[in-house]
């Protein structure tokens, strides 16, 4: 999905007071947690992951197999978390159209 800059302001005005909903250990990026990121995404469309690696490398890739695993669109990367969007049927999150 391809969001224009108004849009992705309005997710992280929306996400701003969000916890994070997945928390990734020390196995790192599994096909469990790749499972439980999706599943999340259906039920909330917007979440927050908490990504726990200081090398940006590492984070980078993490947050491109995440987006791509889950068919996802990233919003924002913050220190070690990641916001990211994926529409559901029921489009819970109404996005202006701007």
């Amino acid at each position: 999905m391809n969001l224009n800059k108004k849009q992705i302001q309005y997710l992280k005005g929306v996400a701003h007071p969000l916890k994070p909903v997945v928390l990734l250990g020390s196995n790192g990026l599994t096909e469990a947690v790749v499972a439980e990121i999706d599943y999340a995404l259906g039920h909330h469309e917007l979440i927050k992951i908490k990504i726990p690696t200081d090398d940006r490398e590492t984070k980078a890739l993490i947050v491109e197999a995440i987006c791509r695993e889950t068919q996802s669109t990233k919003i924002q990367v913050i220190g070690k978390t990641l916001i990211i969007y994926r529409q559901s049927e029921e489009k819970k999150i109404r996005i202006p159209k701007l």
